[in-house]
């Protein structure tokens, strides 16, 4: 078994242009949102935690990129993510499609005030 990447740079770094650049702009997206949330690795893949608590989370695959904003940032937009499958703290965003990246600034939006307001 592979040992897991040891930083987000590392992670994102292990993907073909295409994917990384889909990886690095959620990141980036995140970090301007969130800028006083800790990056860290979780589960194997980029994590984000605020108010010590995980915001959001995010992984590359071969035909999407996984994006978790725990169930509740999902069943808050579960009419916005309807055209993507969806778990029920998941959602993939195919390689085939656009980032839906104002989107996923809302649902980061969502989970920070969320939160916040559990400090």
């Amino acid at each position: 078994m592979p040992t897991p990447p040891a930083s987000v740079d590392a992670y994102i770094q292990g993907f073909s242009t295409p994917v990384r650049e889909r990886l690095e702009a959620l990141r980036e997206l995140i970090r301007s949102l969130a800028p006083d949330a800790l990056e860290g690795m979780a589960y194997g893949m980029p994590s984000y935690k605020l108010h010590k608590k995980p915001l959001v989370y995010f992984a590359g695959f071969d035909h999407h990129v996984g994006f978790y904003a725990l169930p509740s940032g999902h069943a808050q937009f579960e009419a916005a993510l309807q055209p993507y499958k969806r778990g029920k703290g998941s959602v993939q965003f195919p390689h085939d499609m656009p980032l839906p990246l104002d989107l996923i600034a809302d649902i980061v939006r969502f989970r920070i005030h969320e939160n916040a307001s559990r400090t």
